[in-house]
């Protein structure tokens, strides 16, 4: 037995309006239509469904006991209907992001918050854990997207790679406020606040310091560039930060200004290489990557190497394992 959704819409419409016009009025079809319907629909299910009687029709015992499930049948399909095209519209379940801790202040939560004013019926995870094990939730698909530090450090991921150039920061009334650009000679005697002390930014200050022979005071290091900022906010520190949390716009009395030479900060979108990404998962995905460009100077590419070992600058650099 094969019944059609239009048999038991013919059939519970006409269970309620008791005539033929009337039923083709509520479905909005012809009455010879719903005619051949019923017809159809009795032939199928091998017994009469209505008694006629000068064009009206009364239900029979056996469509009586039919006609609860009919209705509950056509409700299911609707059910269906929509999440179907909730699901198309990406506007149902859940995407899960987990990052290295670097936009988890002040990047994530708005993207996120302005994709769930277009998408209220999708729920968005944030975890923040170290790079290294973003990647792996990534590549076992434990996590839909992934954002962390360049270079890659797994297999099987699939990886869009941005640079961003880093800010100093300070205190509003900090001489450093005066300058156009901070230089390295400008950071003579002054307390820095270090990432880890070993973080690529960290790496890339040093260097630019010692060539520049000015020596570099790391004070303390703050885990997280958000933190940093914190601390440049409560004390007379400076520290070197990415645009995203040196730009930010929090009302702390904190600045920022341009840094020479440049101190860059690499930043990858990660997705699994295997898997496709569902509706909403991508279409979040397209919206982080909308906002890391207006905060990048490059994007690098996208997914440069065929086991999705991405990385610029891979050779004889040491990936930082730590969340900020």
């Amino acid at each position: 037995m094969r019944l059609k959704l239009r048999h038991l819409e013919v059939f519970n419409a006409l269970f309620e309006a008791g005539s033929v016009s009337r039923a083709a009025e509520r479905l909005n079809v012809s009455q010879p239509a719903v005619s051949v319907a019923l017809k159809n629909l009795e032939e199928e299910l091998g017994f009469p469904l209505f008694h006629r009687d000068r064009g009206y029709f009364a239900p029979t015992q056996e469509a009586a006991q039919l006609q609860e499930e009919v209705e509950q049948g056509i409700a299911a399909l609707e059910r269906v209907e929509k999440r179907a095209e909730t699901i198309r519209t990406g506007d149902t379940g859940t995407v899960t992001i987990a990052t290295n801790g670097a936009m988890s202040y002040n990047f994530l939560p708005r993207v996120i918050a302005h994709f769930q004013r277009d998408h209220p019926g999708t729920r968005v995870e944030l975890r923040v854990h170290s790079s290294r094990r973003v990647a792996s939730w990534v590549a076992s698909h434990r996590v839909d997207i992934g954002l962390i530090d360049t270079p890659v450090p797994a297999a099987g991921l699939s990886a869009r790679l941005f640079q961003m150039e880093c800010v100093c920061i300070m205190q509003r009334t900090d001489p450093l406020a005066a300058l156009d650009v901070v230089t390295p000679e400008a950071l003579r005697d002054r307390p820095v606040i270090a990432v880890t002390g070993d973080h690529m930014v960290d790496r890339q200050l040093g260097e630019v310091m010692s060539r520049a022979q000015v020596p570099l005071t790391h004070v303390a290091s703050s885990y997280f560039y958000a933190i940093a900022r914190n601390l440049v906010a409560a004390g007379e520190y400076v520290s070197l930060v990415d645009p995203v949390n040196g730009k930010a716009e929090i009302a702390d009395g904190v600045i920022w200004r341009p840094f020479a030479p440049r101190i860059l900060h690499g930043l990858a979108l990660i997705t699994s290489a295997g898997q496709p990404l569902g509706i909403a998962a991508s279409r979040l995905k397209d919206r982080i990557s909308e906002g890391l460009m207006t905060h990048s100077i490059a994007e690098l590419s996208d997914d440069p190497s065929p086991d999705g070992m991405a990385g610029h600058g891979r050779k004889g650099a040491q990936h930082d394992d730590t969340p900020r």
